[in-house]
């Protein structure tokens, strides 16, 4: 086996490896890498069928990527609802997802009879993309308990949303906002937020009080 074999086995199984993700994301770029080692193997040795194949599923992928980066960001791509913390689908989506739950959030338990607590679900039209569930831990100060997203957008931050709708705790008076102590591979410093022993806190803006008529 020469060394353009090599070449052209590599980009196969690069192909295959994408195909095993879970991350959407990844998934894409990691078939468009597969399809440009395939695409250069296929011009050295003359399969033109095969380079063109590939050329096609290279403009795919970029075309998809360039559509997920774009829209990363995008609060009209990704919507924040609130729903009841007794929510029969929240428990539903707890449940499916608790065994990964648990893998980034080790120690989380949700009591949805205890007082003061919050459920958000991040959806992109009918598909629930994270869940972000808190509760008022002092005057003030609401505590995450969770924040998660399903493994499917784990490349994204579906949970920015939520926070930087701050208006979601400033209407319920919160002034700051504590991350999940302990939480696997945070992202809260790319939000804003400011290290604090094993968690990370923001500090929300005052609620604009309604001037005088």
């Amino acid at each position: 086996m020469n060394w353009l074999d090599l070449v052209g086995w590599a980009g196969s199984a690069v192909l295959v490896w994408s195909l095993l993700q879970s991350r959407i994301l990844r998934l894409r770029a990691l078939n468009l890498v597969g399809c440009f080692v395939l695409i250069g193997y296929n011009a050295a040795i003359e399969v033109w069928p095969g380079v063109g194949l590939n050329v096609v599923l290279a403009v795919i992928n970029i075309w998809y990527l360039r559509g997920m980066l774009a829209t990363r960001h995008d609060e009209k791509t990704y919507q924040v609802v609130e729903v009841g913390v007794g929510d029969q689908f929240l428990a539903h989506t707890l449940r499916v997802h608790a065994a990964d739950i648990a893998r980034f959030n080790p120690g989380f338990h949700w009591d949805p009879d205890a007082s003061g607590r919050s459920a958000f679900l991040v959806v992109t039209a009918d598909e629930v993309v994270g869940v972000v569930l808190s509760h008022a831990e002092a005057p003030g100060v609401a505590q995450i308990d969770l924040d998660y997203v399903t493994p499917k957008f784990r490349d994204f931050t579906p949970g920015e949303f939520v926070y930087r709708r701050s208006h979601l705790f400033t209407e319920r008076g919160f002034h700051r906002v504590v991350s999940p102590p302990r939480m696997v591979a945070p992202y809260y410093h790319r939000l804003g937020f400011r290290p604090d022993g094993d968690s990370y806190v923001l500090d929300l803006p005052a609620s604009p009080s309604p001037q005088s008529a």
